[in-house]
């Protein structure tokens, strides 16, 4: 690579690696400008995806590799792995007499004991007989009952070696509370097994319940390996790309923060919703800029789509999430995924009847219209089949074979007893289905009524269902960003290093000690202020916020409040427990404020590190002329179209987004195009674009059937 002889600009770039597409934004750190593209994704070395889509664009921008400032990235090799379930070999240790921990788990059957009779118990992510127990016990203050017992850690080492099993987690009892057990038995692995990965769960989740943390640890390890050896060769590549310059490249967290490459590969499992964070970070600031406050996030991509909820810009964060069958503990964006993607395979069931995903036909061989060997029709098949989308992907960089998707659907309609359109418009509505079941999840069974809520759609496919979902959910309307299918990769720029820290400290709210409290606090903040550190932020650039688990003495799980700064003292304490009592009224209708019978128990406290960031600024939109002008100006053709299959195809005017202005308005039907994803608008439905070029989408007449409202 030759170095370039015009001055160095500052390009920062985000990249979001998907199933199908790797999508790129890079943000000039000096003008603002903000340039986004598309690249085919390169399932078997990602990499190369990676290096096409920074190449690309930099061509764009008219830039080389010394241009480029910082590099962050989203990705799913960790999410891949748990979902396919391709654990490889994986050893398991633990405190003596606990060795079915795995086993005993948490004695809950998902969904509730009327799942009892049809629930089976998902694969071990670990053998039985490679769970191995070492003498030694700690009591839940960090209290020493029993000594280490260094003997049989050797023999447990060997044995590991011995059957070339060179993954293992460590999870001894109460190492929240005391972990040099656990570090012995790190140094005793790494004597006598040195070409081990280990985890141990003092450093991956120090915090009580010992089968949660048991498989968070065991899911770090698991991973370790796959990220470790992704990211070292994407950091290489990049360098070698750069000309040997130290570019830095960081990786986006499951939390909604991102971290250097080099400090991911020794916290893998904190990468799990890698892609899916990025882009409800990006939908959320967005949606918050343009006025919405309350938010469904759908991002639909080509194997699934990812929902989440957005309140004031915020993604709410769980720590009871999980990936595919693992629960993972780990302070994460809330999000839902389900196998309704563009590239989810319709079929049929035993019993005769249409399915659609989770298989996905991915991006190779792809769908049927992608003409790379697909065999089964997908939504994409059916999208483009009834015109609701163009018969080529990124503004015809990619043609689609309408004929071969026309023939797989037109013979699944045949083994079904079903016209043409009714077998392509039913595959697409049991897709909206599907997605409307996951936004019911993280919004209706947490208690929030989605009648006040806008839906942000983006992704490749994210804004092609989303007239059904307004009139299937009853949802106040619909936003489109820009370039919707690279919000997750925009999201990438607007995130902040980010370093969560936990420490498990049970006590009533009566007998707090306040000094205790505030040590911890201390010891939290010393340790997120070690890593920013690290991460090259100077101190007066800092943040920290502090949350508490608490719950009513005697339940079982916790509710996480915001804990301001200050010293700890009683007023503080008080100020706490209020703000729990308030939000337990929230989540469950009922609080014990004013019964001193129910005591407040404090568990868990919590300190997260925040470096930020420069975010790009939302640029608005030059204003519209008016209606004549909107037509002379964005209207592209007509073509015909099927929204109903009992009105068959009705001549539809297509859009060109790219020029269309704020204060624009479009009556459905009608289809809105761009370089890298469409927008069919249902009859009944207009469009508005607003001064931050969003499209905004509301019905304009009621549903014309009980059915859809």
């Amino acid at each position: 690579m030759t170095a370039s002889t015009s001055p160095v600009r500052r390009i920062r770039i985000g990249i979001d690696t998907g199933g199908t597409f790797t999508d790129v934004v890079a943000l000039d750190e000096d003008s603002g400008e903000l340039v986004t593209t598309k690249t085919p994704s390169t399932p078997s070395n990602p990499a190369d995806g990676f290096l096409n889509g920074v190449r690309k664009v930099l061509d764009l921008m008219g830039a080389s590799g010394d241009d480029i400032s910082a590099v962050s990235h989203g990705t799913t090799v960790a999410t891949n792995k748990l979902l396919e379930g391709k654990v490889e070999a994986l050893g398991f240790v633990t405190t003596e007499g606990y060795e079915f921990i795995l086993e005993i788990a948490r004695q809950a059957v998902p969904d509730g004991y009327g799942n009892s009779y049809f629930w089976v118990k998902p694969p071990r992510i670990v053998p039985a007989d490679y769970v191995k127990t070492v003498g030694g016990r700690m009591d839940f203050e960090g209290n020493e009952i029993r000594p280490f017992d260094e003997e049989r850690a050797v023999a447990v080492a060997r044995w590991f070696k011995d059957r070339g099993i060179t993954t293992i987690a460590v999870c001894f009892l109460h190492s929240y509370a005391d972990d040099s057990h656990e570090l012995a038995m790190r140094e005793v692995l790494r004597r006598e097994h040195p070409e081990a990965v280990v985890s141990i769960s003092s450093e991956v989740l120090r915090e009580y319940r010992e089968y949660e943390r048991s498989m968070t640890t065991l899911v770090d390890a698991a991973v370790k390996p796959n990220v470790s050896r992704y990211v070292r060769n994407i950091h290489d590549r990049l360098d070698e790309f750069t000309g040997g310059a130290a570019i830095p490249f960081y990786v986006m967290k499951s939390n909604g923060g991102v971290l250097s490459a080099d400090e991911v590969v020794h916290q893998p499992i904190t990468t799990v919703l890698s892609g899916p964070a990025a882009g409800a970070l990006g939908a959320g600031l967005i949606a918050s800029r343009a006025g919405f406050d309350k938010v469904l996030t759908c991002d639909g991509g080509g194997t699934s789509t990812d929902v989440s909820v957005v309140l004031a810009g915020e993604p709410t964060l769980t720590t009871e999430g999980s990936v595919g069958a693992y629960p993972s503990k780990i302070p994460m964006i809330d999000v839902v995924t389900v196998g309704a993607g563009g590239g989810s395979i319709a079929w049929i069931s035993p019993e005769g009847s249409l399915k659609v995903g989770p298989q996905s036909a991915g991006a190779d061989p792809g769908p049927l219209c992608y003409g790379k060997g697909g065999t089964e029709p997908t939504i994409t098949d059916a999208h483009v089949t009834l015109g609701r989308i163009p018969p080529h992907l990124l503004g015809g960089e990619i043609p689609l074979d309408v004929d071969a998707a026309r023939a797989g659907i037109t013979e699944l309609a045949g083994r079904l007893g079903l016209d043409f359109e009714r077998c392509a418009t039913g595959i697409l509505e049991i897709s909206a289905w599907n997605q409307a079941n996951a936004l019911r999840q993280v919004s209706v069974k947490r208690g929030l009524d989605v009648r006040d809520f806008m839906l942000a759609t983006f992704g490749g496919s994210g804004s092609l269902l989303a007239c059904r979902l307004v009139d299937i959910l009853g949802l106040a309307g619909v936003v489109v960003p820009q370039n919707p299918g690279n919000v997750s990769a925009f999201g990438l720029l607007t995130v902040d290093v980010k370093n969560d820290y936990v420490q498990t400290a049970v006590s009533r709210h009566s007998s707090l000690d306040h000094a205790a409290v505030q040590k911890t606090f201390d010891d939290l903040t010393a340790k997120a202020a070690s890593a920013l550190d690290g991460e090259g932020f100077s101190r007066d650039s800092h943040r920290y916020t502090r949350t508490v688990d608490l719950r009513y003495f005697g339940q079982a799980y916790e509710v996480r409040v915001a804990a301001p700064e200050g010293d700890v003292d009683e007023a503080y304490a008080a100020g706490v427990a209020s703000r729990f009592h308030d939000e337990h009224r929230a989540l469950y209708g009922y609080d014990f404020r004013n019964d001193p019978t129910q005591q407040v128990e404090w568990v868990n406290l919590r300190v997260t590190g925040v470096g930020p960031i420069t975010r790009p600024e939302l640029r608005d939109l030059a204003p519209s002329d008016g209606a004549a002008d909107v037509r002379e100006r964005a209207h592209r053709s007509v073509r015909p179209v099927c929204f109903d299959p009992e009105d068959g195809y009705v001549d539809t005017d297509v859009w060109w987004r790219p020029d269309l202005l704020s204060g624009d308005v479009i009556e459905g039907p009608a289809i809105v195009e761009e370089f890298g994803s469409t927008v069919p608008v249902h009859p009944g439905f207009a469009v508005r674009v607003d001064a931050l070029g969003n499209l905004v989408i509301t019905r304009t007449t009621a549903p014309t059937t009980e059915m859809e409202a």
